[in-house]
């Protein structure tokens, strides 16, 4: 695993835990945020001062992040490891949510340091720090993949995705110049994922050397059949967009804990990639209304995904072939995700357990799960919402 070149005292020395895969907490595998570092970082925006206190630190595995208290205010600070996320590839976030703030989505804003950057890169690390979020962090400590019970939340999830996708729709940058921990969909908008895969391999060689040795294409191709003989043609079809790529309600800060709030805060594009708006609501639906870390076969939430697919479409219509295409589309939305987790377990953490998790189960499990009776439920639900 890359180590930082000086580990420095931490502000706050807690027993830090981050979210494993097994809805357990595990050490985390980016060491937290420290004093000395914040203090140097901080050095480089005049109007933070210094810094004086960590408040929370993140439990998010796959980067580093703190609320942190400074001389002047209080901001979120998230690090990176260089093979991660580069200057240049967080720029690439940073213009998007420029955009949809200047659309009026309700977006924390990007800090730009005294040489106007707004992503810092210093020894192994790139930084960036956000203005605090408005709103109440309901869910900040709930999993990815932890479905969502409130169903006025679900419905507001959706609308905010909508206005979300209206505003993007005037976006027009070329897609992510990265792979890892992205959220694209060239491989099941391809005729022939097996070979679109195989034509990315030569530029992902860490992603390579762990499917050596493997019977991938037969996995791959067994695990997406039948579904993505149904959905392909269809999807390349649809409109390109740039989307969140991660809409689970621990991005999201609210206006209240009741059944009524609002969103008060859209949080983390580090997913966000070019895809297509039906991507982003199939996404949201496998995040927050299927409950895959539970036991067992009986996963399906379709109150949540109905009430997300509502909200939404009070926004922006959806016709009965938007919603069969959605239906098609859910079982194996994730399936880019997935592999860019496998090559970040693999080539990033060096995991191999975890870079088999990602593949096993998060790949071919998740979409195995769609062909029980449960997940032919849900699909039904959907296409005749």
């Amino acid at each position: 695993m890359p180590r930082c070149l000086n580990r420095p005292r931490r502000m706050t020395d807690p027993d830090h835990r981050v979210h494993g895969l097994a809805a357990d907490e595990v050490p985390p595998d980016w060491p937290p945020l420290a004093a000395d570092e914040l203090a140097r970082l901080c050095d480089r925006y005049p109007a933070l001062g210094a810094p004086r206190a960590i408040r929370w630190h993140s439990p998010r595995p796959l980067s580093a992040a703190a609320l942190v208290d400074s001389a002047g205010g209080r901001v979120f600070v998230k690090r990176h490891h260089r093979s991660v996320r580069s200057a240049a590839a967080l720029a690439e976030e940073h213009a998007f949510i420029a955009h949809l703030r200047a659309r009026g989505l309700p977006i924390p804003a990007v800090l730009a340091d005294r040489d106007g950057r707004g992503a810092v890169a210093l020894d192994d690390w790139t930084y960036e720090v956000h203005t605090a979020a408005a709103g109440l962090d309901l869910y900040r400590d709930t999993m990815s993949w932890m479905p969502l019970a409130e169903p006025g939340h679900a419905r507001a999830a959706g609308a905010m995705l909508a206005q979300l996708h209206d505003a993007a729709e005037s976006y027009a940058a070329p897609q992510r110049g990265t792979h890892v921990l992205v959220a694209r969909s060239e491989l099941i908008e391809a005729a022939d994922p097996v070979a679109a895969l195989e034509a990315q391999l030569p530029t992902r060689p860490g992603l390579a050397d762990w499917l050596q040795g493997r019977d991938w294409r037969s996995e791959l191709a067994a695990a997406l059949a039948p579904f993505h003989a149904a959905a392909h043609a269809r999807l390349a079809a649809q409109p390109r967009l740039w989307t969140h790529g991660d809409w689970h309600v621990s991005n999201l800060c609210w206006s209240g804990a009741d059944a009524h709030a609002r969103i008060a805060a859209v949080l983390d594009f580090g997913l966000a990639a070019r895809t297509f708006a039906l991507f982003d609501l199939a996404t949201a639906i496998e995040r927050n209304a299927i409950a895959w870390l539970e036991p067992g076969e009986d996963l399906a939430r379709p109150a949540t995904a109905l009430a997300l697919i509502e909200g939404y479409r009070a926004r922006r219509p959806l016709d009965r072939d938007a919603l069969a295409l959605l239906a098609d589309l859910l079982p194996i939305v994730h399936v880019d995700f997935a592999l860019s987790e496998v090559e970040y377990f693999a080539a990033v953490t060096r995991s191999p357990a975890n870079a088999g998790v990602a593949w096993n189960t998060f790949l071919r499990g998740h979409v195995a799960w769609f062909r029980t009776a449960h997940g032919q439920a849900l699909l039904h639900a959907i296409r005749t919402a």
